[in-house]
């Protein structure tokens, strides 16, 4: 399934990923990609939101540690991959820890990177429509859960 949704504003963006937070339920593995500045870590925000991670917690891109993890009434595993030089570099990782825990979401900003070996559910690309914030949002994916939401 595709869907198409234009954001308006950063907190729409946020809205949006709050929403999708709270109907993960754990085990879901969700990329992200875009430009820089497109709002790919303000839906991660969102995101957080919705698993109930704090509001102490800010969430943050982790580009130079490449994995931030947060708690709320699931885990959030938040990786940023754009400093990824190869493929091979992710390995050491142990990405394939977090990627098995039901317990936890994990959500790759810059996905496009490892499409050929991490098993996402969703892919969602944010681009560009005006300088100001105007985005589209693409999301693909046949988890019938999450389209629940963006068809409403």
């Amino acid at each position: 399934m595709r869907k198409e949704i234009i954001s308006k504003s950063p907190e729409e963006t946020k809205k949006m990923g709050e929403e999708l937070g709270r109907v993960l339920k754990g085990g879901e593995c969700i990329a992200l990609s875009g430009p820089l500045g497109a709002g790919k870590t303000t839906l991660v925000q969102g995101i957080a939101k919705g698993l109930g991670v704090g509001e102490e917690e800010y969430v943050r891109s982790p580009s130079f540690v490449f994995l931030h993890i947060y708690q709320g009434r699931l885990f959030l595993y938040h990786f940023d991959l754009y400093r990824l030089n190869s493929l091979p570099e992710v390995y050491t990782l142990g990405w394939e820890e977090y990627l098995s825990d039901k317990r936890g979401v994990v959500v790759v900003e810059w996905g496009e990177k490892v499409e050929r070996i991490f098993p996402f559910h969703l892919l969602i690309r944010i681009d560009y429509i005006t300088p100001t914030w105007d985005r589209k949002i693409c999301i693909e994916g046949d988890e019938s859960q999450f389209f629940t939401f963006f068809n409403s």
